[in-house]
């Protein structure tokens, strides 16, 4: 730590919880002092990253925002890729203290209806999305999740986790493409100047952006159809703002929406877990 640096370490009054989502491509991270976002951090995701690395790698984003290790109260953590799981959960209980880190599981209970079969194929960062857009969002709503897959998930204004679709994501898509064609390359995920586009690299973009733009559309007005048309239609993920700027359905961009149904996730149970131990705590009081 450098010179001064505990000095400008943050004080916070309210329970400090650090929630993370590991995607295929991109891991996320953020701290909520109660409902109040702290700070947030997106990292590329290492499967085989230890326990040693995760604490390397936080230990400088904490010092760097005013945190410490020792202010954290809970985790927990959402991954698709499981072989961190392991490593993220030997962190949070010898870096940060915490015996009993809630780790979020495609299918588990997160408070809500599901409406899927098996309920064990909905991906913990599905139900997190749906989660949050329920508690934050009146009425349907329609998540757009932008990561290694596009996924598309509906969220009844009961907050039924209805279902959804997935196709490939922006960057796998363009991956496979310039993989399988020689004379075609990666291009910067800009917006082109024309959707006519008189060079190579501007077609590859027009294609990327008004083409996954269109996807966008065309899936939501078949989900609105079945959904009722006032659903409301919510973009998340790392290309979410790129595409949703041409996009005429995407009405917001969350980038936190993930993070910020860990943290709901997370409340419930604790408070499911208090409920629990007051009640059993008067039982026992009462024999």
């Amino acid at each position: 730590m450098e010179q001064g640096a505990s000095a400008r370490l943050l004080l916070f009054t309210a329970p400090m919880l650090l929630a993370i989502d590991v995607g295929n491509t991109n891991t996320a991270f953020a701290v909520f002092e109660g409902e109040k976002l702290v700070a947030n951090w997106r990292v590329g995701t290492v499967a085989r990253r230890t326990e040693d690395e995760y604490s390397v790698l936080l230990s400088g984003l904490f010092e760097r925002d005013g945190i410490a290790f020792g202010q954290i109260d809970g985790i927990v953590i959402s991954s698709v890729v499981p072989a961190v799981i392991f490593p993220l959960v030997k962190f949070a209980k010898r870096q940060l203290g915490i015996d009993d880190p809630l780790v979020l599981k495609a299918g588990e209970d997160a408070g809500i209806k599901i409406r899927y079969f098996p309920e064990s194929d909905v991906g913990a960062d599905r139900l997190a999305n749906a989660v949050a857009a329920h508690a934050l969002y009146p009425g349907p709503v329609i998540v757009v999740d932008f990561g290694t897959a596009t996924t598309f998930d509906a969220v009844g204004a009961d907050g039924t986790y209805l279902g959804g679709s997935i196709a490939p994501g922006i960057e796998t898509s363009v991956e496979a493409l310039v993989t399988k064609a020689a004379q075609l390359r990666r291009v910067q995920y800009v917006r082109p100047a024309a959707a006519v586009a008189t060079t190579t690299v501007e077609s590859l973009q027009s294609g990327v952006i008004f083409g996954f733009a269109g996807q966008v559309d065309g899936i939501v007005a078949k989900f609105r159809e079945e959904i009722g048309s006032d659903a409301r239609v919510i973009a998340t993920g790392g290309l979410a703002d790129l595409i949703a700027s041409e996009s005429k359905t995407i009405q917001e961009v969350n980038p936190l929406l993930t993070l910020q149904g860990l943290r709901l996730v997370y409340e419930r149970r604790k408070s499911r877990r208090s409920g629990k131990g007051k009640a059993e705590s008067q039982v026992s009081s009462a024999k």
